[in-house]
């Protein structure tokens, strides 16, 4: 399907440079509007950008970008791995999940490890030793919460506010730079413990989904996909009493597991995002290993809601619509609902890593692409 109108994400120059010939606009993981802002984020950061509607609508097109405030994320948290004096030395967040839920603005890092690309022209021997070579950013084991505030027309980060005579505060769940309570209580998981060792472009684990349903959080898993089927990871996050800045997971699952596991069919697509609509699950299926294409969204109805564990055959599924994707540029990688009016998100927006030159407009703007939902009368099933 074709955009219905595209929107441009205008960032503050000064504020566009990750260094390394790297700009924060070409490579977009993450998308979520909150009234007249956006928020994205890059991948290799460890900051989050806010965007404010500038205009648009009438010709097809939207801008954003006025007042563009960029928010490093140790301000409000305590990071896995401090930032270094030297920016070529940072360990990214691989921010790959972002939701807004009671005041908190929520974000997830990929908890995935990393293999190096090999550099063939060092010759055949050192491209080896290169693909032998597998490591992590300590700051992906990142699953945190930060409250936001609306004050002058706009939204703010903060580290702690009290409203209405409840305290809100900055907070994450327990973890280190090698692992969290997540990970820990998968290791013995008999679907994905195995996974935790294995790079995420190689179908290891990998979170690349956040959408947040009252209480509980919802993580769509790039990888692992087992033979055929994608993951949703279901939790629930409450805070620790000797330590507010601190979260803890609740037993939810079956025999009082600390998770619920989801097992959908989406003909061997990994999930690159997920949304809640009401009490759907809207996905952004793609490629888990490191191909083009195809991308598809997906609805999973009542997926918001689920009564237990659940596999989900492709016939429960709706199939949405399929997304456009370039040849080595434009993976799809974020999506939000999108209302720029303020309405009923009737639509939405897909932002994408790899951008290719035609998403790149001037010196540090990115196009970003806008699609109508359709209607539920005559859904296609996946």
């Amino acid at each position: 399907m074709n955009p219905t109108s595209t929107v441009d994400l205008e960032f503050n120059p000064e504020r566009d440079d990750l260094g390394k010939d790297k700009e924060l606009s070409n490579g977009l993981s993450v998308a979520l509007q909150i009234g007249d802002t956006l928020w994205v984020a890059n991948d290799e950061s460890i900051s989050l950008e806010r965007l404010s509607l500038i205009e648009g609508g009438n010709t097809g097109n939207y801008k954003y970008g006025r007042h563009h405030k960029q928010f490093s994320l140790d301000n409000y948290i305590q990071l896995p791995v401090a930032p270094p004096n030297d920016p070529a030395d940072l360990e990214e967040v691989d921010v790959e999940g972002l939701d807004y839920e009671d005041g908190y603005l929520w974000l997830v890092g990929s908890h995935s490890l990393k293999r190096k690309k090999p550099t063939l022209k060092d010759g055949t021997k050192e491209a080896q030793k290169q693909l032998a070579k597998v490591s992590t950013d300590g700051n992906r084991y990142l699953l945190a919460r930060i409250p936001i505030v609306e004050g002058d027309g706009t939204y703010t980060l903060t580290k702690e506010i009290t409203q209405k005579k409840k305290k809100h505060t900055a907070a994450q769940l327990r973890g280190n730079a090698h692992g969290n309570d997540l990970t820990e209580a998968l290791r013995g998981d008999k679907h994905l413990g195995s996974f935790l060792a294995i790079p995420g472009k190689d179908n290891g684990f990998d979170i690349e989904g956040l959408a947040v349903a009252g209480k509980r959080l919802f993580l769509g898993l790039r990888g692992p996909v087992l033979r055929g089927w994608a993951v949703i990871l279901e939790v629930e996050l409450k805070e620790d009493n000797k330590k507010p800045s601190m979260l803890r997971m609740k037993p939810i699952g079956p025999k009082q597991r600390l998770y619920r596991k989801h097992f959908l069919q989406l003909g061997g697509l990994g999930i690159r995002d997920v949304c809640a609509q009401g009490t759907d699950l809207l996905i952004l299926g793609g490629p888990t290993m490191d191909l083009d294409g195809p991308v598809t969204i997906f609805c999973w109805p009542g997926g918001a809601e689920p009564k237990g564990e659940s596999v989900v055959p492709a016939d429960e599924l709706v199939r949405v619509l399929d997304v456009p994707y370039g040849q080595g540029v434009d993976h799809a990688e974020g999506m939000t609902l999108f209302s720029p009016d303020g309405g009923t998100a009737g639509s939405l927006l897909v932002v994408y890593d790899s951008a290719s030159e035609s998403r790149q407009l001037g010196e540090s703007t990115a196009v970003a692409d806008v699609f109508l939902l359709p209607g539920t009368a005559n859904p296609r099933r996946a």
